[in-house]
């Protein structure tokens, strides 16, 4: 058993730093079968049929490469454009039995007869970005894949609600290179300064915590928690209006969220979207909106601050969880052509601008006129290497897919079936804990956020729940499960959640072992009751 000062040194870190002491204790209990890893959000699941004609795509690709220039073996050309769409038709008429060809035809058919392309241009830039002989050109996405993501993110990330004004998007390495490349820019553009505040609506993703207090940003930070309770004494992982007004301050230049939250893994409620757009209407109008919404997929309905409040927002938005593909590295960056950031370009003092017209220089003849987003995609790469910059072709080309296998995915089919196996695997751990399977529409319930001081007061009492603030950390429940059962969770408080809290990942072990993390959780608390009996 670790002892208490162990346990107070591991607790000031990352919790992710924590996981890995944890999965050593877990991996030295050689009574345990298998270790139980809950501690990451990496899904254990993928979306098929994306990938399958990824693949078939990919040999039409090489097919239209031979056919350019064959004349030496083990070399080909660059795939032609005219006549592209008639061949690609051929080829999946002789490989219609093939898995994936169903959603390219189908592909192919919404990219001309819904967002009107030209079929040529479409499908040559589908086989050329998938033979990946290209630099991104335009470096900040690809035509046809930005116009089809675009279509993507206002089917779940607005509702279906498009805005009056469309996106900008950035294609990015994920969704952790599209956060580094926005507070940078923020930065080096004076939208935000070192030494601003800023708020962070808690709990959030450890990272983020962290972030903007390293040196080249030191900011100040205000939370805005998540405080409010039910009827029942539980937490519902939503915010009271006087949390949120902490937003109304002017001094407060920024908002930085996941959303739905991580870990609670809960989306932000009509009313708080609603409160928010409000505070900037009428208090707060400069106020820049940063937010995650990777698991926006996963909750039926979800509106995004990016819908509500496009002006203001700089929304991003990764592939990983939803498609399984955290591998791939697939991410975007959505900002509005109608927004508050070129104002506040346009505003700065003239020494900045004097400033950042040196920077953009070298890459345009009006460097004031740049955009935001354009400054984002050439910050990416110290400006000096914007002729580079973009993502791989072949990622967009896998980004562009799992688009397009959703917009075609009418009965959100695939939407289900992970909703389900994520509801099957929350049941089987309340079930093992022996509590209530909770009802909670906004809850994505990617991971799940269990308050077990929380717990222990509401089933046992307050002096209980007492005495185990008093004689242990908040990090002992987790380490008395590795060390009990070999499972990996992270502890909430390092997120900035309840402290006696602990966060398990619903998305990356079989059903049965959610059970049995269930049971064992229930064990260390009854473990902890029976100590106490005992004092």
């Amino acid at each position: 058993m670790a002892d208490r000062a162990t346990e107070t040194k591991w607790e000031a870190l990352s919790p992710f730093e924590l996981k890995n002491e944890l999965i050593d204790l877990a991996k030295d209990n050689k009574a345990a079968h298998t270790m139980l890893n809950a501690g990451r959000g990496n899904p254990n699941w993928i979306a098929t049929e994306p990938r399958e004609a990824f693949f078939l795509l990919g040999s039409f690709g090489l097919a239209e490469s031979r056919r350019t220039w064959s004349e030496f073996d083990g070399l080909g050309g660059m795939p032609a454009q005219e006549g592209i769409a008639g061949r690609f038709s051929a080829f999946l008429d002789d490989n219609r039995d093939r898995p994936g060809a169903e959603l390219l035809r189908k592909s192919v058919e919404y990219g001309t007869s819904t967002l009107g392309f030209e079929p040529d241009a479409f499908v040559w830039e589908l086989a050329d970005a998938i033979i990946g002989d290209h630099y991104p050109e335009p470096d900040r996405m690809l035509h046809h894949a930005e116009r089809i993501v675009h279509a993507y993110l206002v089917q779940e990330m607005c509702a279906g609600q498009a805005p009056a004004r469309p996106y900008d998007l950035f294609a990015v390495e994920g969704g952790t290179a599209a956060m580094c490349y926005i507070f940078d820019t923020c930065v080096i553009n004076g939208i935000l300064r070192p030494e601003d505040t800023i708020a962070i609506m808690t709990p959030i993703f450890t990272p983020y915590l962290e972030i903007p207090h390293l040196e080249r940003y030191q900011f100040k930070t205000v939370e805005i928690a998540a405080s409010k309770m039910n009827k029942d004494g539980l937490h519902t992982w939503q915010y009271d209006q006087a949390e949120l007004d902490k937003l109304a301050d002017p001094n407060v230049k920024a908002l930085f969220l996941v959303n739905p939250s991580n870990p609670p893994s809960v989306m932000l409620a009509q009313e708080s979207l609603d409160h928010i757009e409000n505070i900037i209407a009428t208090s707060n109008p400069d106020l820049t909106i940063i937010t995650d919404d990777v698991y926006g997929t996963f909750v039926n309905g979800f509106r995004s601050l990016m819908s509500t409040a496009p002006r203001n927002t700089i929304g991003v938005y990764s592939f990983s969880k939803y498609f399984g593909c955290t591998g791939w590295r697939l991410g975007v960056i959505a900002v509005n052509q109608d927004n508050i950031f070129e104002g506040k370009l346009a505003g700065l003092p003239q020494s900045d601008k004097d400033r950042l017209s040196d920077r953009y220089s070298t890459i345009s003849l009006d460097p004031a006129g740049i955009k935001f987003i354009d400054r984002l995609v050439a910050d990416s790469r110290q400006v000096a290497l914007n002729h580079t910059a973009g993502l791989s072709l072949p990622q967009q080309v896998q980004m562009s897919l799992f688009s397009l296998a959703a917009l075609l995915d009418t009965d959100d089919t695939y939407k289900k079936t992970c909703q389900a196996v994520i509801a099957r695997r929350l049941k089987a751990l309340t079930e093992g804990m022996g509590v209530p399977l909770p009802d909670d529409p906004l809850a994505a319930r990617y991971y799940v956020e269990l308050d077990i001081l929380n717990y222990v007061e509401k089933t046992w009492g307050k002096e209980f729940a007492g005495w185990l603030e008093q004689n242990f950390e908040p990090v002992d429940p987790v380490f008395r499960l590795a060390e009990k059962g070999s499972v990996v969770l992270l502890n909430g408080g390092g997120f900035d959640g309840p402290e006696w809290s602990v966060r398990v990942s619903l998305a990356n072990l079989a059903q049965d072992d959610y059970a049995q993390i269930g049971t064992w959780l229930r064990e260390v608390v009854e473990g902890y009751k029976a100590e106490f009996d005992k004092s």
